[in-house]
């Protein structure tokens, strides 16, 4: 399926290959409890570095591992369900 001419399964494989490497969040620092689910606020996301919306791309390399409530707090970034969680 694609949504937002962005392909689903992209988007699961992507946050397979993050999530492999059991990365710490890259916004505050501090480790990831990978078992956690949304909405819990401090479960895995993925996050655009650089918001597709301001020109970034879909890309991997434009991807980063985050808490869900460290990614609601950065600057300027409104959260909504379609964060990569699923």
């Amino acid at each position: 399926m694609v949504q937002n001419g962005r392909s689903d399964a992209l988007r699961k494989r992507h946050r397979a290959r993050i999530a492999k490497s059991k990365p710490a969040c890259y916004l505050c620092g501090e480790q990831i409890d990978f078992s956690l689910k949304y909405p819990d606020p401090m479960c895995f996301v993925v996050d655009h570095v650089v918001p597709i919306a301001k020109g970034g791309s879909d890309a991997l390399a434009n991807k980063k591992a985050a808490h869900h409530s460290s990614l609601q707090r950065k600057e300027g970034h409104r959260s909504s369900y379609a964060v990569d969680q699923a």
